[in-house]
């Protein structure tokens, strides 16, 4: 009998330690927000493998991995590079708090949780993890979810390099699809980047514009990497 984890003790535990940021969370009601949304998706979906690029305390990360946990299977790859905004600027992270520079410290925060054997964290940029994906021998990825370098450039890099690991019927979901003032002075290119997916035939989109925002894709046609903007 598989186990269901969300209960108000680990609810309160997630949002005190895995410290959401814009994933619309209410702690006085105990409401994890897209969390909830999270985890939904991975009992639901049942992926086998799930990445996930980028997160200040792993928030995302732990919402999934409880869900595949509870689940009875499936393995999580996690890439953050550690960078912080204060030490390496806001060229290379949006957001980024430098948290995950510690194989130690990493595994016990994902042991608070349960979940230190379904998580392998890459301290590594999307496009180092990407070049290698080969050679860690990892399997197709069944759900995605882009949190890391906000530009347009990246964002479209991981969406793409995402997809040609993935295939039909797969999602991928984008954070931070709704900070305009960002996104007026290109701070960030979420949006931007949603504009293009959006008419593309090869996908269906749902946008939830609240808080920071979050964003789900699904993929219709094989190959649909082939018919994004370059």
């Amino acid at each position: 009998m598989q186990s269901f984890s969300i209960d108000k003790d680990t609810i309160l535990k997630i949002l005190t330690q895995a410290k959401p940021l814009g994933h619309y969370t209410d702690k006085n009601s105990l409401n994890l927000g897209f969390g909830f949304l999270y985890y939904g998706l991975v009992r639901c979906l049942r992926p086998k493998h799930a990445v996930v690029i980028g997160s200040g305390y792993g928030f995302s990360v732990v919402c999934m991995a409880i869900a595949m946990k509870d689940n009875g299977f499936g393995a999580m790859s996690f890439i953050d590079p550690s960078y912080n905004i204060i030490k390496d600027g806001p060229i290379k992270t949006i957001g980024g708090r430098g948290n995950w520079d510690n194989p130690e410290a990493v595994h016990a925060h994902l042991s608070q949780f349960n979940v230190e054997n379904i998580v392998k964290h890459y301290k590594m940029t999307s496009e180092y993890f990407f070049r290698q994906y080969d050679n860690y021998k990892l399997p197709l990825i069944n759900l995605a979810f882009i949190d890391g370098n906000h530009s347009f450039e990246n964002v479209r890099f991981d969406f793409t390099n995402i997809l040609k690991r993935s295939k039909k019927n797969s999602y991928i979901l984008l954070h931070d699809t709704n900070v305009y003032m960002r996104e007026a002075i290109r701070n960030t290119g979420v949006k931007r980047w949603l504009k293009c997916v959006r008419d593309n035939k090869h996908f269906e989109l749902v946008d939830f514009p609240y808080s920071s925002g979050v964003a789900i894709a699904r993929i219709l046609k094989v190959e649909a990497w082939k018919h994004l903007p370059e």
